[in-house]
C-alpha cells in the first residue's frame, strides 16, 4: 500500500455517503448536490493563491509567453477543455493557451492507463512543445502526485518557465516545484476516490478563473462583454450584434452593417461606432493599444 496516497483526502472515505447504495434516487442526488454545494467554499480559500497565479499569466502572456495545461485523465481533460475554449469566447491564438494530457488525444476519450505514472514522459513532453522562460505551465492533479504532472513541472522549471499547480490535497508533491500552489480541498469524494467529482468540480471553477480572468487583463473584453469573440457561426454573428449594440446603443441594422463594414471583427465594429473612425483607422488605434478597446476609445474621446 502507497502510505502517501492512502493519506490524501481525496482518497478518505466520506461518512456522509456511506450509505447511498441504499437510498432512493431523489435520496442520491440531493447527497450529491449537498456535496457539490461545498465546493465554492473550498475555491474561495484559495482566492489569494488564484490571484497570484492570473498575475503571473498576464504578465507572461502580455510579453509573448504562452500558458501550457499539463495533466491526466480527468484533470488532463479539463485542461484541454479550458484552453479550446479561448479562441472563440477571446479570439487568441490557438496556440496561445494549450491543453496536453498524458496519453495524448486518445485519453480525451479513452482510459489510457499507466500514463500518469510516467515522469519521463512528462519531461518528453515540455520539450517536444517548445516551453521557454517566457512561458508559464499550469500543473493539474487532484492527488497532486501524477508523476506525469511532476515530470512535465520540474522540466518546465529547469528551463525558466514559470510553473503553477492546480490540485485538491494540502503539501502534495507538487508544492515544492511550482511558483505557486492552488489547492482548494473539497473532502472526500461522494464514491471514494472518484475525483472527476468535487476534485473536478473545483478544477473546473480554478481553471476559468486563470484564464478569463487573464483575458480580461489583456484587454480581450469591454465591461463584461466577449468583444474578441469568433464571429464563425450563426449564433456568434448574432451574439456579436448583440454585443454592439449593448455596446453603443445602436439598431441593430446599425449593428449588422457595421459589423460587416468590420469584417465581422466585432470589437473593431464597436471602435468604428463609437469614434467615427473608419474600419482602418480604428484598426489603427486599436493596434497602438494593444487592442485595449476601452483605452482606445478613451484616447480618441479625449484628444
Amino acid at each position: 500500500m502507497n502510505d502517501y496516497l492512502a493519506g490524501l483526502t481525496t482518497e478518505a472515505i466520506n461518512p456522509d455517503t456511506l450509505m447511498i447504495d441504499e437510498c432512493t434516487t431523489e435520496q442520491m442526488v440531493q447527497i450529491m448536490n449537498q456535496q457539490d454545494a461545498l465546493v465554492p467554499a473550498a475555491v474561495a480559500k484559495e482566492v489569494p493563491h488564484i490571484a497570484k497565479a492570473v498575475d503571473i499569466l498576464h504578465q507572461s502572456l502580455a510579453n509573448g509567453g504562452k500558458m501550457f495545461y499539463i495533466g491526466a485523465g480527468t484533470s488532463g481533460r479539463l485542461g484541454v477543455l479550458d484552453a479550446s475554449e479561448c479562441p472563440p469566447t477571446f479570439g487568441t491564438d490557438p496556440s496561445l493557451v494549450q491543453g496536453f494530457i498524458a496519453g495524448g488525444d486518445t485519453a480525451l476519450r479513452n482510459a489510457v492507463e499507466g500514463c500518469e505514472d510516467n515522469l519521463e514522459e512528462g519531461i518528453a513532453l515540455i520539450n517536444e512543445i517548445g516551453v521557454t522562460s517566457k512561458d508559464v505551465v499550469v500543473g493539474i492533479s487532484a492527488s497532486g502526485s501524477a508523476r506525469f504532472v511532476i515530470g512535465a513541472l520540474t522540466r518546465a522549471r529547469e528551463l525558466g518557465a514559470k510553473t503553477i499547480a492546480v490540485c485538491n490535497n494540502k503539501g502534495s508533491k507538487l508544492e515544492p516545484i511550482v511558483d505557486v500552489a492552488i489547492a482548494p480541498v473539497v473532502g472526500p469524494e461522494v464514491i471514494s476516490g472518484s475525483t472527476r467529482l468535487k476534485a473536478g468540480t473545483a478544477q473546473k471553477l480554478v481553471l476559468n478563473m486563470l484564464t478569463t480572468c487573464t483575458m480580461v487583463k489583456l484587454g480581450k473584453t469591454y465591461n463584461n462583454l466577449m468583444v474578441d469573440l469568433k464571429a464563425s457561426n450563426i449564433k456568434l454573428v448574432d451574439r456579436s450584434v448583440r454585443i454592439i449594440m449593448r455596446a453603443t446603443g445602436v439598431d441593430s441594422t446599425t449593428a449588422s452593417d457595421t459589423l460587416t463594414k468590420a469584417s465581422m471583427n466585432c470589437k473593431l465594429a464597436i471602435m468604428m461606432i463609437k469614434t467615427g473612425l473608419d474600419a482602418q483607422e480604428a484598426e489603427q488605434q486599436l493596434a497602438q493599444h494593444n487592442g485595449r478597446l476601452k483605452e482606445a476609445i478613451h484616447a480618441i474621446m479625449s484628444s
